[in-house]
């Protein structure tokens, strides 16, 4: 037996009920059918429900190609993530939070995820994608406050191609974008650790093309100020989200540390890389300082001392994500900017045993 012959018996046992099989048991014509799975032209609910259970009832699959060409429209969302060398930022806590949002909402309404990694080198061209009628809407995560970014979404935005920014807005631009409060996130961490009697808090961010870096860290400096201190610039480093940052940053912060009393992450890989880098300069948390992270991610309640941690809803900031492209898709209006609350999540890492500095 060939090859092909193998294969067709196979596909056989599963099913290879054709539209005309379909068109029969409910009783319609095979334009009625492709009109009910290609959503196109006035279909009775009655009759759309009767096409539905047919096909149903005979494992019926429409050609997604078929499909494609009718429509116009792939069946793709692209979710496009940064591409960076030795890094598996599918398996983060961030990305694979937002993601499953993403997915999850897609699901619902029978469309797919298309990951698209792009080099931080390569020439950005979100259209060319539409064009390409790879995706008919796109998701963007990782951009960054640059002049080439910001016009490549100025053009998505004037050709009113679907599209959403996830964790990143920008300043004077009306943008599609969902976000979470981190300038509120970070106000709130630093302010338990100055009504804790904490003072001099040392403050880890994220690069600042991220807007989400600039409004932690606003968030860090508007704590002080709401208590009367000018906050300690000199006690402000900067990282790159990574563990191996934290690790780094701690051989700088480990001869400060007579002087800083507790530490506030922007996010809980770094806290934890530098709970591991400080520990080997002999500083503990618990013990010689307070710290809290970012993101609540499943480790924080793994690591020992339990890390204080700042809860972002990424899931929910996906599935909104999505929500928006296919309401663009499908021409409803839409919220331009959404900006979903954060929630500060105490645990052990902040009760210090030792007295603290006056």
């Amino acid at each position: 037996m060939g090859r092909c012959t193998r294969v067709h018996k196979v596909l056989e046992g599963i099913s290879l009920a054709k539209r005309k099989d379909v068109a029969k048991l409910a009783g319609v014509s095979e334009a009625t059918i492709s009109r009910v799975f290609n959503n196109v032209g006035p279909i009775r609910e009655e009759t759309k429900q009767k096409v539905l259970k047919a096909a149903k009832t005979l494992n019926y699959q429409p050609n997604a190609l078929a499909q494609s060409f009718a429509t116009g429209k792939s069946g793709n969302i692209g979710v496009i993530i940064p591409y960076l060398p030795k890094v598996h930022l599918l398996s983060t806590h961030y990305f694979s939070g937002i993601l499953s949002g993403i997915g999850i909402q897609l699901g619902k309404c029978q469309y797919n995820l298309l990951v698209m990694f792009q080099s931080p080198h390569e020439p950005k061209d979100y259209v060319q994608l539409f064009r390409s009628q790879k995706i008919d809407g796109c998701i963007i995560l990782g951009a960054k406050n640059d002049e080439q970014e910001i016009k490549e979404i100025e053009r998505l935005h004037e050709l009113k191609l679907p599209y959403c920014l996830v964790n990143q807005t920008y300043e004077g631009y009306p943008f599609h974008s969902v976000d979470a409060k981190h300038t509120e996130g970070s106000f709130q961490a630093v302010s338990l650790l100055l009504e804790k009697g904490f003072k001099r808090i040392a403050f880890i961010n994220g690069p600042l093309e991220y807007s989400n870096s600039m409004e932690r860290l606003k968030g860090y400096r508007d704590a002080y100020l709401n208590v009367g201190i000018e906050p300690p610039s000199e006690l402000v480093f900067q990282g790159n989200y990574s563990r191996t940052s934290g690790i780094q940053l701690s051989t700088e912060i480990a001869p400060l540390m007579s002087n800083i009393d507790a530490i506030f992450s922007g996010n809980d890989r770094m806290a934890i890389g530098l709970m591991q880098g400080l520990s080997k300069h002999g500083y503990h948390v618990g013990e010689d300082y307070a710290l809290i992270g970012y993101d609540n991610s499943d480790v924080a309640s793994m690591v020992q001392p339990q890390l204080t941690s700042v809860q972002v809803p990424l899931l929910e900031m996906g599935e909104m994500a999505a929500e928006k492209v296919l309401n663009e898709l499908n021409g409803k209006s839409v919220v331009l900017q959404e900006r979903l609350p954060v929630t500060l999540i105490e645990r052990a890492s902040i009760q210090v045993k030792k007295e603290m500095r006056k």
